[in-house]
């Protein structure tokens, strides 16, 4: 039985340095846990972004080497909706918050929760 190797992408997305050093304390605390990025039908433009830990990337997921310490898994079908997103982790307030600076995005919502693609 052959072993997959997965071959990291640099197209897909990016992240931030301080995205990266954020998922980097995430991961961190589950070893051999990657971050995956997904998109799911929602809100009232179309889709919106899912991040999870994940064991592992799905087989047909596009890796993306952030750093030595982090993977991001993208998946097969959102690869369409985030082609050269830049994924960013900035601090409002109290709070830490993902920003996703997508430029195939036409359209979003007032909330921020959703978004179109022309």
């Amino acid at each position: 039985m052959a072993v997959e190797t997965f071959v990291p992408s640099t197209t897909v997305i990016s992240l931030t340095d301080s995205a990266v050093k954020h998922f980097e304390k995430k991961v961190a605390k589950k070893p051999g846990s990657v971050i995956r990025l997904s998109t799911k039908v929602s809100g009232c433009t179309g889709y919106a972004y899912v991040l999870d830990m994940v064991d592992g990337p799905e087989a047909d997921d596009e890796l993306v080497e952030a750093s030595n310490a982090l993977m991001v898994a993208v998946s097969k079908d959102a690869v369409q909706f985030v082609r050269n997103t830049e994924i960013d982790y900035v601090q409002e307030g109290v709070n830490g918050v993902i920003k996703y600076n997508n430029p195939n995005v036409v359209d979003e919502c007032g909330c921020g929760e959703s978004f179109n693609i022309g």
